[in-house]
């Protein structure tokens, strides 16, 4: 309270020196990363066990709001009440009076828990919620093309609400079609802060709206996290449309016409540096770099106009500058936001992308975000039953696999060892982190090979064991899965030495598990892949023989045992069976990718989840750890023509440096079997959307095309298949010495961050133009990031819109993973 006494000389003085205080606090913070606010944030967190402020910045949401309207519109009657119907299991009210809520606000009110799951969700609860609610506003077939955003504010009024989402539908009955399945009935889902009025908006430009009969703002009732109270309340008003100046582009490699598409965190100061323009004829020839500090120009290039396979660009092109600083682009009355050219670019990154794999614990509580959770999903084996709790969420949703929890430790695990020396705080959190996923990885072990695998969740359970929420977790004995493990707990034995005694257990196990693997191998074969829901589903037989070799070489470097040396040989064999070895007909003359099998009939692809780079991790790790190995001509040749392969395609997607998804065969889809595991929910005409996917590439020869981005049916996104490929082929360049290849590795962070057609970084918090993702469970968190981008309907050209929706703006902790194994190369 303010002291009465004090005057106004006297109340500066102590401001000053309170600014003054706080400014050397700042200071006076030892560093541990470059930015200064995420440096005392990151502090005032505990170094990351709370989660890190939200700062909306330089957000797509924060920035939107500043575009100039040109025109707005109120849709009659949308402040009656009569207009307005309630659907599902709430209710709906409407405020009579002026106040904080005013006339025409409607209040939408939605139970968390019921007694019963939703209509048509199966009986054991798995992916099941309690049901929905919505306040629906009926329109008589209004066209909207004229206008490209919708506005509307939001006041959320949730008992114990941490996490905080509504959504949007609207419909539309017109000759337009919906982009894709998963965009049905126009969902956008909103993270919304508690008890405050949120302005929202979603741009529409690309959407369906010729004929629009209503829009709704719902949301399904998710259960009850350890303070949440019995129901949502939100109150809406202020709904309109807008035309707004210079919308976002949404589809296309086009980039927005004024807008510089740049790396938004920077660039690494070796390598190329580019930037990309809209083609402009009439335009400057020149740009210049400024430093940030002062503007002053300290570099001035010349535009080059290129055409490529994806259209005309100009690119800016300074890669000939190379002094540390931060900096910024400017051309033509456009400029970029503030950069970083140095040499360790991505450790603010790095802190955000853990700072989100933090919030995605299970198990555990995570202050502000959620309690204890998820006690009472359990695994039942020989009569024994295991509390499925611990590692990390999945994505958006609650749904947990033990797989990708190993995938995660790894991550984690091979940044720690990069920083080791040159960052003690964040390589003590890295490996605080990779902990306790190693903990869940050696607690879901049931015995005999088997393991508690998933569970599908995604509502917070109330922990009580014996009532209807309570879920089963999977179980089952995968030699995949086993393997695959047995290389993670090698490499955590390798790493965790100040643990001695996890260590060594980590040892024990990774040899137990190998052990399994191999016998149950041998008894089925590869192809023993039991749930279909899990990430390993899609397997092919060579990755799985390069993810045997890759575990026995792990073994071999941990141990010393040539056993497993002589393993990783043996399997590595049937691997380079798979691989092509006589060029393609083609111009490029491609070869050096993998099949499926030895029968070379189907081309290894990556749809959703993508361990692509088994493939270079198990060839480098036998090249390095058998040298002398009479077969180490052979491996070598097998790195080089891999190589050349990821080189050769990259110029489709330039002057991009999106890795593609690679080479087709025109029949693949005749195999129903591989056809069927590589592509969940494909539909009826999958046959027929195969071929016209295709036939969107590039033909190669006459059977063989390539492919920008996957054939893919239900599950969208591009993130965990290029950021995979920018592993392999990192790992390739660092083997070869061939700066290409890393640069190659580079272009998928910095397409990741902002050098994409719609110049935004995937990663909230993380450079500029970051929007929104699709996390109604966790809520919204610094680091998080989404599936990647998708295409739109069979065409081969990127699609993002604004709209929040699974899977492709869902938040995934596989992506994370993948950003933190490809920047430990860097």
């Amino acid at each position: 309270m303010q002291n009465k006494g004090m005057n106004k000389l006297q109340l500066l003085f102590f401001g000053m020196v309170s600014c003054a205080m706080v400014t050397r606090a700042v200071a006076q913070t030892p560093k541990l990363t470059s930015d200064l606010k995420l440096n005392e944030a990151i502090w005032q967190s505990g170094i990351l066990h709370r989660p890190l402020p939200l700062d909306t910045t330089l957000s797509l949401e924060n920035l939107g709001m500043k575009k100039k309207v040109l025109r707005a519109y109120q849709p009659k009657g949308i402040s009656e009440f009569a207009r307005w119907r309630q659907q599902g299991v709430g209710k709906i009210f409407f405020a009579k009076k002026e106040g904080q809520f005013g006339v025409g606000t409607i209040k939408l009110q939605v139970p968390t828990v019921r007694k019963e799951w939703a209509p048509g969700a199966p009986a054991d609860g798995d992916y099941a919620n309690y049901g929905g609610a919505s306040a629906v506003f009926d329109l008589a077939g209004e066209n909207w093309e004229k206008y490209n955003r919708i506005v509307f504010r939001i006041y959320p009024d949730c008992e114990g609400g941490r996490n905080i989402h509504l959504n949007l539908h609207y419909y539309n009955d017109g000759k337009q079609k919906i982009p894709d399945e998963y965009f049905r009935e126009g969902t956008h889902e909103i993270n919304l802060v508690n008890r405050t009025w949120n302005t929202c908006f979603l741009e529409i430009g690309d959407l369906p709206r010729d004929r629009i009969t209503g829009i709704a703002f719902g949301v399904p009732g998710f259960g009850k996290d350890r303070v949440s109270g019995d129901s949502l309340n939100f109150y809406i008003d202020g709904i309109e449309l807008q035309e707004v100046e210079k919308p976002e582009r949404m589809l296309g490699w086009e980039p927005v016409e004024g807008r510089i598409i740049y790396s938004s965190t920077g660039y690494d100061l070796q390598g190329q540096k580019t930037a990309i323009l809209k083609h402009n004829k009439a335009g400057d020839d020149l740009f210049k770099l400024l430093r940030a500090e002062d503007r002053a120009v300290v570099y001035t290039g010349k535009k080059k106009s290129v055409t490529t396979s994806i259209g005309e660009f100009d690119v800016l092109d300074f890669s000939d500058f190379t002094k540390f600083g931060q900096y910024i682009i400017a051309t033509e009355g456009q400029e970029t936001q503030p950069f970083a050219i140095g040499e360790n670019i991505w450790q603010n990154s790095i802190w955000r992308v853990l700072n989100f794999i933090f919030c995605e614990r299970c198990g555990h509580p995570v202050s502000e975000k959620h309690g204890s959770c998820h006690a009472d999903i359990g695994a039942t084996f020989e009569g024994l039953r295991l509390a499925y709790n611990g590692g990390w969420h999945d994505a958006g949703d609650l749904s947990q696999q033990s797989l990708q929890t190993g995938d995660v430790v790894f991550s984690l695990l091979e940044m720690a060892n990069k920083v080791k020396k040159s960052n003690t705080a964040l390589y003590q959190r890295l490996m605080e982190e990779a902990a306790w996923g190693v903990d869940f990885i050696l607690k879901t072990r049931l015995g005999k090979g088997y393991r508690a695998s998933s569970a599908g969740i995604v509502i917070w359970t109330d922990g009580l064991i014996g009532n209807k929420d309570d879920m089963k977790a999977r179980v089952h004995d995968s030699p995949f899965d086993n393997f695959l493990f047995a290389a993670y707990e090698a490499y955590a034995a390798m790493s965790m030495v100040q643990d001695p005694a996890l260590s060594e257990k980590l040892k024990k196990t990774a040899m137990e598990d190998f052990d399994f693997a191999l016998a149950k191998w041998k008894e089925t074969g590869y192809d023993h892949f039991p749930v279909f829901w899990e990430h390993s589903y899609g397997t092919s037989e060579s990755q799985f023989m390069a993810t045997a070799s890759w575990a026995a070489s792990q073994l071999y470097k941990l141990t010393g045992n040539t056993t497993y040396a002589q393993h990783a040989v043996n399997f590595m064999d049937e691997v380079l069976l798979a691989q092509r070895k006589e060029p393609l007909g083609d111009m490029d003359g491609l070869k050096g990718f993998f099949y499926r099998d030895r029968t070379q009939k189907v081309v290894v692809h990556a749809n959703h989840q993508s361990r692509e780079q088994i493939y270079a991790q198990a060839l480098v790790a036998l090249a390095e750890g058998q040298a002398q190995h009479v077969k180490h001509r052979l491996w070598q040749q097998a790195l080089l023509d891999y190589g050349s392969y990821l080189t050769k395609i990259m110029k489709y997607t330039a002057p991009y440096g999106m890795a593609p998804a690679g080479v087709y065969h025109i029949d693949e889809v005749q195999d129903s079997v591989s056809f069927q595991r590589q592509h969940l929910f494909a539909g009826a005409k999958a046959k027929d959307d195969y071929v016209a996917q295709l036939k969107q590439g590039i033909q190669l020869d006459k059977s063989y095309y390539l492919k920008r981005f996957p054939v893919w049916f239900s599950f969208r996104g591009n993130a965990a298949i290029h950021l995979s490929q920018g592993k392999a082929v990192a790992i390739l360049g660092k083997y070869l010495k061939n700066e290409t290849l890393l640069q190659i590795a580079r272009e998928q962070l910095y397409w990741t961050v902002g050098k994409n057609p719609f110049g935004q970084s995937l990663i909230y918090g993380e450079g500029a133009n970051f929007a929104q993702q699709y996390c109604p469970l966790p809520g919204e968190m610094v680091g998080e990031m989404p599936v990647g981008i998708q295409t739109r309907y069979n065409e081969d050209v990127p699609y993002w819109p604004q709209a929040n929706n699974a899977t492709y703006k869902e938040v995934w902790m596989t992506t994370a993973g993948k950003w933190l194994s490809l920047t430990s190369e860097f």
